[in-house]
Protein backbone atom coordinates (compact mmCIF):
# COMPACT_ATOMS: atom_id res chain seq x y z
CA UNK A 1 0.00 0.00 0.00
CA UNK A 2 1.17 3.43 -0.76
CA UNK A 3 2.18 5.67 2.24
CA UNK A 4 0.13 9.05 3.74
CA UNK A 5 2.77 11.11 2.05
CA UNK A 6 2.84 9.88 -0.94
CA UNK A 7 -1.11 9.87 -1.02
CA UNK A 8 -0.77 13.57 -0.74
CA UNK A 9 1.54 13.84 -3.41
CA UNK A 10 -0.62 11.78 -5.89
CA UNK A 11 -3.94 13.95 -4.62
CA UNK A 12 -1.80 17.66 -4.23
CA UNK A 13 -0.19 16.74 -8.02
CA UNK A 14 -3.22 15.41 -9.61
CA UNK A 15 -5.53 18.10 -8.77
CA UNK A 16 -2.77 21.05 -9.58
CA UNK A 17 -2.04 19.75 -13.02
CA UNK A 18 -5.87 19.16 -13.95
CA UNK A 19 -6.68 22.95 -12.58
CA UNK A 20 -3.60 24.32 -15.11
CA UNK A 21 -5.49 22.50 -17.47
CA UNK A 22 -9.10 22.88 -17.12
CA UNK A 23 -9.59 25.89 -15.82
CA UNK A 24 -8.85 27.95 -19.71
CA UNK A 25 -10.60 25.19 -21.19
CA UNK A 26 -13.76 25.57 -19.58
CA UNK A 27 -13.98 29.46 -19.25
CA UNK A 28 -13.46 28.89 -23.31
CA UNK A 29 -16.34 25.86 -23.84
CA UNK A 30 -18.62 26.98 -21.43
CA UNK A 31 -18.01 31.02 -22.72
CA UNK A 32 -18.10 32.27 -18.75
CA UNK A 33 -15.55 34.38 -17.27
CA UNK A 34 -12.43 32.53 -16.26
CA UNK A 35 -12.79 34.02 -12.23
CA UNK A 36 -16.21 32.04 -12.24
CA UNK A 37 -14.82 28.70 -13.56
CA UNK A 38 -11.78 29.09 -11.41
CA UNK A 39 -13.99 29.34 -8.26
CA UNK A 40 -16.24 26.04 -9.44
CA UNK A 41 -12.74 24.41 -10.09
CA UNK A 42 -10.63 25.27 -7.08
CA UNK A 43 -13.71 24.15 -5.05
CA UNK A 44 -14.00 21.29 -7.02
CA UNK A 45 -10.59 20.46 -6.48
CA UNK A 46 -10.62 20.94 -2.79
CA UNK A 47 -13.44 18.58 -2.40
CA UNK A 48 -11.53 16.26 -4.93
CA UNK A 49 -8.41 16.18 -2.77
CA UNK A 50 -10.95 15.06 0.06
CA UNK A 51 -12.75 12.52 -2.08
CA UNK A 52 -9.49 11.28 -3.81
CA UNK A 53 -8.10 10.56 -0.71
CA UNK A 54 -10.76 8.82 1.10
CA UNK A 55 -11.82 6.92 -2.04
CA UNK A 56 -7.97 5.63 -3.06
CA UNK A 57 -7.97 4.21 0.54
CA UNK A 58 -11.07 2.50 0.06
CA UNK A 59 -10.55 1.40 -3.36
CA UNK A 60 -6.73 0.00 -2.65
CA UNK A 61 -8.34 -1.90 0.62
CA UNK A 62 -11.23 -3.60 -1.64
CA UNK A 63 -8.46 -4.31 -4.29
CA UNK A 64 -6.22 -6.03 -1.43
CA UNK A 65 -9.14 -7.71 0.28
CA UNK A 66 -10.38 -9.30 -2.90
CA UNK A 67 -7.25 -9.73 -5.12
CA UNK A 68 -4.35 -10.02 -2.97
CA UNK A 69 -2.81 -7.15 -4.65
CA UNK A 70 -3.12 -3.09 -5.32
CA UNK A 71 -1.78 -3.45 -8.69
CA UNK A 72 -4.38 -2.31 -10.98
CA UNK A 73 -5.63 -4.32 -14.68
CA UNK A 74 -7.19 -2.16 -17.34
CA UNK A 75 -10.52 -3.06 -16.26
CA UNK A 76 -9.85 -1.97 -12.59
CA UNK A 77 -8.52 1.19 -13.96
CA UNK A 78 -11.35 1.60 -15.96
CA UNK A 79 -13.56 0.82 -12.56
CA UNK A 80 -11.63 3.03 -10.54
CA UNK A 81 -12.06 5.83 -12.86
CA UNK A 82 -15.82 5.47 -12.89
CA UNK A 83 -16.41 5.24 -9.74
CA UNK A 84 -14.33 7.91 -8.42
CA UNK A 85 -15.93 10.48 -10.81
CA UNK A 86 -20.23 9.52 -10.17
CA UNK A 87 -18.99 9.74 -6.79
CA UNK A 88 -17.39 13.00 -7.38
CA UNK A 89 -20.34 14.09 -9.64
CA UNK A 90 -22.84 13.28 -7.14
CA UNK A 91 -20.97 15.72 -4.42
CA UNK A 92 -20.34 18.48 -6.87
CA UNK A 93 -23.73 19.25 -8.56
CA UNK A 94 -25.73 21.11 -5.76
CA UNK A 95 -22.34 23.59 -5.95
CA UNK A 96 -22.16 24.11 -9.20
CA UNK A 97 -25.81 24.74 -9.78
CA UNK A 98 -25.88 27.47 -6.83
CA UNK A 99 -22.60 28.74 -7.76
CA UNK A 100 -22.88 29.48 -11.44
CA UNK A 101 -26.77 30.29 -10.68
CA UNK A 102 -28.21 27.49 -13.18
CA UNK A 103 -30.51 25.20 -13.13
CA UNK A 104 -30.02 21.30 -11.93
CA UNK A 105 -29.83 20.01 -15.81
CA UNK A 106 -27.35 22.57 -17.04
CA UNK A 107 -25.23 22.24 -13.79
CA UNK A 108 -25.13 18.16 -14.22
CA UNK A 109 -24.34 18.63 -18.26
CA UNK A 110 -21.80 20.79 -16.73
CA UNK A 111 -20.22 18.76 -14.32
CA UNK A 112 -20.83 15.22 -16.65
CA UNK A 113 -18.42 17.90 -18.97
CA UNK A 114 -16.09 18.43 -16.26
CA UNK A 115 -16.34 14.72 -15.61
CA UNK A 116 -15.68 13.46 -19.10
CA UNK A 117 -12.10 15.53 -18.72
CA UNK A 118 -11.08 13.89 -15.26
CA UNK A 119 -12.23 10.54 -16.36
CA UNK A 120 -9.41 10.43 -19.19
CA UNK A 121 -7.20 12.71 -17.10
CA UNK A 122 -7.46 10.19 -14.00
CA UNK A 123 -6.95 7.01 -16.24
CA UNK A 124 -3.61 8.59 -17.50
CA UNK A 125 -2.73 10.15 -14.53
CA UNK A 126 -2.80 7.70 -12.29
CA UNK A 127 -1.52 5.62 -14.97
CA UNK A 128 1.89 7.53 -14.98
CA UNK A 129 1.80 8.13 -11.54
CA UNK A 130 1.91 4.49 -10.75
CA UNK A 131 4.63 3.79 -13.47
CA UNK A 132 6.88 7.22 -12.17
CA UNK A 133 6.03 6.30 -8.64
CA UNK A 134 5.41 2.61 -8.43
CA UNK A 135 3.28 0.95 -5.75
CA UNK A 136 6.27 -1.01 -3.07
CA UNK A 137 5.68 -4.42 -2.72
CA UNK A 138 3.61 -5.76 -0.05
CA UNK A 139 5.19 -6.88 3.27
CA UNK A 140 4.07 -9.10 5.94
CA UNK A 141 4.59 -8.75 9.21
CA UNK A 142 5.73 -12.03 11.13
Amino acid sequence: MRSRADRIRHSLSFEIIALAIVTPLGAWLLDMPASHVGVVTVVSALIAVGWNYLFNIGFDRALLATTGTVKKTIPQRVLHAITFEAGLVAVLLPFIAWYLQVGLWEAFMMDIGFSAFYLVYAFVFNWAYDVIFPVPAPTRAG
